[in-house]
């Protein structure tokens, strides 16, 4: 059995200010990152494409990977880019020969001239080959259109946010076609969509309304009702028709049952459509709470650890430009201490600390690179005075749950004492989910008061363990939950909570 592979993964903010052009998703390393490489880059990790090469194994199976690109959220991809990375995939489907297709992807990807970058390049893939059967993986925070699902045989999606399930979903996906492909089954789907855009903040699986829904999808995988069940909870950052929520279950061959499950899972998540609106408190007040918390003696017996606060407008795996500085300067304002703030996105501060060296005493002006016209902000620098503690490199492995294995890079990194904070500077996004991101910076968070982190759900994998309580800030950016700030011109309405329904 030959099996074609392909990750190409991309979440689109619309309101996103940092471009995205090819080199963003080989980590601006020269070239593309396919074949051999990619086999090897991937094999053994939490990639959904690590799940396709784990089945192919088990089976047997050849496989051949046409490219793997990712790019961490920013604004709309360009056309060139899209092409560009298309190119190699449409190529292999056209050289022929190919029992199945396995596709690692988003599900919502806009490019300049497709809102449903992963349904074009379905359609394309489909214009050369209508019939061999294609396995899709996309993340849970997809935004699911038609062509997506007409296109492709089997889909599947991730049941945790954090994503810690993302092999486990590209395992799955990869199973069902190697059984398509033997006569073993013979896959049905149907899908549809509630007119809801849920609140990230209130999308994680540690707690309801989310919890309960992919615990049903899992249910029905499990006691074998469903080949595939997915409830996508939608990016609601993506301005256009059909971003929101969404279901699609798949069957072997039984599609009034899929239509059945579909329908119960969708009346479930709309039911609980209220519990899916996040409301925020003002951040001068949060900051006070935190600081408050971490004034408070650890009682005998009780659970220690720091107060994490999350800087959740402005989180780099939503699309944000991972620099704005409101929190900072309130935590700064209002005298925290032994506090670690991971981290600013600011190569030029960075590259100014390291010329200072290490124990130099410093004064710049850090973050605040990007202004956000799309919700009225200016670049806000914020100026410091601190001394250079660390430098690195900014390259480790993932621990885990979430992408365990990979490698990562943040570019050069500084940690700039500030005060009473430890100031993380990186060169390249990253957002931080995973706790050796902090001991590479000669940082153990378990050990201070205040962890502060540009994040929103994602830490919960890697750092969850350690909070004693969980404090969000709401700062500036435009991953905010503010919607009253976002301005929706393409989005299918009415839809809630944009609009009374």
């Amino acid at each position: 059995m030959r099996l074609l592979a392909a990750m190409f993964k991309h979440e689109t903010n619309t309101f996103s200010p940092v471009p995205t052009p090819v080199e963003r998703f080989f980590g601006y390393r020269p070239g593309m990152l396919a074949g051999q490489a990619a086999i090897a880059a991937h094999r053994g990790t939490g990639s959904g494409l690590g799940g396709f090469l784990a089945v192919a194994e088990e089976a047997g199976a050849t496989v051949e990977v046409a490219v793997a690109a990712e790019a961490s959220p920013s604004g709309v991809v360009e056309d060139d880019a899209f092409d560009a990375i298309a190119a190699p995939i449409l190529a292999a489907v056209r050289a022929g020969g190919w029992d199945g297709i396995l596709l690692d992807l988003h599900g919502a990807m806009v490019v300049r001239s497709h809102e449903d970058g992963e349904g074009e390049l379905l359609r394309r893939i489909r214009a050369i080959d209508a019939t061999t059967p294609i396995g899709v993986v996309l993340d849970m925070h997809a935004n699911l259109y038609d062509d997506i699902v007409r296109c492709a045989t089997v889909l599947t999606g991730y049941h945790t946010y954090p994503h810690v399930d993302v092999r486990e979903a590209g395992a799955l996906a990869a199973r069902l076609i190697v059984r398509t492909v033997r006569g073993e089954v013979k896959p049905v789907m149907r899908w549809a969509n509630r007119p809801m855009l849920p609140h990230v903040m209130r999308q994680g699986t540690h707690a309801e309304p989310n919890r309960s829904l992919q615990a049903a999808c899992i249910a029905h995988e499990r006691e074998a009702r469903a080949l595939a069940c997915s409830v996508f909870v939608g990016f609601p950052h993506a301005d256009i028709r059909e971003a929101g929520l969404s279901a699609v279950v798949c069957t072997d061959g039984d599609a009034p049952r899929a239509e059945s499950i579909r329908d119960a899972l969708l009346d479930q998540a709309w039911a609980a459509r209220e519990a899916f609106v996040y409301r925020a408190e003002p951040l001068a007040e949060s900051v006070a709470r935190a600081r408050a918390l971490g004034d408070t003696p650890v009682a005998p017996g009780a659970k220690g650890g720091p107060i994490v606060m999350l800087d959740h407008c402005d989180n780099v795996a939503s699309g944000g430009t991972m620099d704005t500085t409101a929190v900072l300067a309130e935590v700064l304002r209002q005298d925290l201490r032994d506090v670690v703030f991971y981290a600013i996105h600011d190569p030029e501060s960075v590259r100014a600390a390291i010329a200072a060296g290490v124990g130099a005493e410093v004064t710049l002006d850090v973050g605040g690179r990007s202004a956000m016209p799309s919700i009225g902000a200016p670049a806000t620098p914020l100026r410091v005075t601190g001394t250079v503690k660390r430098i690195t490199d900014g390259v480790y492995t993932l621990r885990g749950p979430m992408g365990a294995g990979a490698t990562t890079n943040n570019g050069p990194t500084v940690v700039l004492r500030v005060g009473g904070v430890d100031l993380v500077l990186i060169s390249l996004y990253q957002e931080p989910f995973d706790l050796e991101c902090f001991i590479t910076a000669g940082i153990d968070p378990t050990r201070r008061r205040f962890v502060v982190i540009k994040s929103r759900v994602h830490w919960r994998a890697g750092l969850g363990e350690l909070a004693r309580e969980v404090v969000e800030c709401s700062g500036v950016g435009v991953t905010t939950s503010d919607y009253s700030l976002l301005k929706f011109e393409r989005v299918r309405r009415p839809v809630f909570p944009l609009d009374a329904i």
